[in-house]
């Protein structure tokens, strides 16, 4: 019996029709499309999927690590699991980025979604990473980005 996150992994790619996703692609379908996990969460679920083997990334693009086409996807399927993105250290924390996504939103009477496609748009455009992406919508927002050089070094 396939585990939840393998039906996941198998109803994103059927769904797509490609038998490969960048990692924004498959994290904007969880979080912006299907509206299954935050941002953040998804990006959480898609690296405990590699950690897992469930996903394998080669060059810049994502491929299961199983069989898609032997997986069953209920009809209605939406996941049940909280645990599928949980880190360890901290199951309940918000990302700082999603904090500040949530009060420019506030502020500026704008869509999270609108500002998460925004920073979608300019990682594209750009061929940046999403971190370096939502440092500049941030910064287009009059956000003070000192704080976050570090992180994103880091990574």
């Amino acid at each position: 019996m396939p585990s939840e996150a393998e039906i996941i992994i198998a109803f994103i790619f059927k769904r797509s029709g490609k038998v490969e996703l960048s990692f924004s692609e498959m994290y904007l379908t969880l979080s912006m499309d299907l509206k299954w996990f935050t941002p953040d969460n998804a990006k959480k679920f898609i690296n405990n999927a590699l950690k897992q083997q469930l996903l394998f990334k080669k060059a810049e693009v994502l491929r299961p690590g199983f069989e898609i086409n032997k997986i069953n996807v209920p009809f209605g399927f939406n996941p049940a699991g909280k645990n599928l993105y949980k880190d360890e250290k901290k199951p309940t924390e918000i990302s700082i980025f999603d904090e500040i996504v949530e009060k420019i939103s506030r502020k500026n009477r704008i869509k999270k979604e609108d500002i998460y496609e925004k920073i979608k748009k300019i990682e594209q455009e750009k061929n940046i990473n999403s971190d370096v992406a939502t440092l500049l919508v941030f910064k287009e927002f009059g956000i003070n980005l000192e704080k976050f050089y570090e992180k994103i070094e880091i990574k």
